[in-house]
């Protein structure tokens, strides 16, 4: 069956889009996963850990009827249990055509053990609807779990994968969501820094920003290299929030 890189509001995920993959029309149970090493963990553009390997992991189970239950788990590869991110996903897919479904969802995203990214733990509900395996276009209402301020977020992405010969494809996306946190919130890496290597800067935020992603992948079997050059909102990267210009990923799947 040709996978669905579901690339929901993960814009640009926060896992990489290989990490969810479901059958487009499954014809029974389906119990898949994903293991990754990827160079920085993001999340619509901003850095959730330091620009340093991060190894990733997903399983996800998918019936005929069209339910989803996934869970995936993210970490520092040289330090397990710091910059970590931990994921789980409930969703329902609907054929509307032969080429087209629709899929909603709610994923809960936290991170034990990365206090800095504590203020993005939140509960995602979305909706997309996505073209075979090429296009996706979703929406998200986000609502935060950690801290006081649970007022409602928005966000907005258009993906797409386009294959090409020799098992290349190219991926590209764009998209926009409103600031989780406040002004003050924005933690930025550097070495040798307060709090663990973070700092954070006061600046002022507007009420979206804007974020995406163009890339280049290839696969054989159950591998897939790829390489991302990541676009952030100008404002969002002088505040030192941003993820780094350039993200790689080597992927197994089973």
């Amino acid at each position: 069956m040709t996978p669905l890189y579901v690339l929901k509001r993960i814009p640009f995920a926060v896992l990489p889009a290989i990490l969810f993959t479901t059958p487009l029309l499954a014809q029974s149970d389906t119990l898949s996963g994903a293991v990754a090493v990827s160079s920085q963990l993001i999340d619509r553009g901003l850095a959730i850990s330091p620009n340093t390997p991060i190894v990733q992991g997903n399983v996800t189970w998918s019936s005929a009827s069209g339910w989803i239950l996934g869970m995936s788990a993210a970490t520092e590869l040289r330090s397990v249990g710091h910059g970590s991110e931990a994921m789980a996903e409930v969703a329902h897919y609907w054929p509307l055509t032969s080429d087209w479904r629709m899929q909603a969802g709610v994923v809960y995203y936290g991170y034990p053990g990365n206090g800095p990214s504590r203020p993005f733990e939140r509960v995602e509900t979305g909706v997309n609807w996505m073209y075979r395996d090429v296009l996706s276009f979703g929406l998200s209402a986000i609502t935060l779990t950690h801290g006081d301020d649970h007022s409602p977020r928005g966000a907005a992405d258009v993906d797409v994968h386009w294959p090409l010969p020799q098992h290349f494809a190219v991926s590209a996306g764009l998209g926009v969501a409103q600031p989780l946190t406040g002004p003050v919130d924005y933690g930025s890496y550097v070495p040798n820094g307060p709090y663990g290597g973070y700092v954070y800067r006061h600046a002022r935020m507007r009420s979206y920003y804007g974020y995406g992603h163009v890339g280049l992948a290839w696969g054989y079997g159950p591998w897939r290299v790829e390489l991302d050059r990541v676009f952030t909102d100008p404002d969002i990267r002088r505040q030192g929030a941003a993820a780094a210009p350039w993200v790689g990923t080597v992927s197994w799947a089973f």
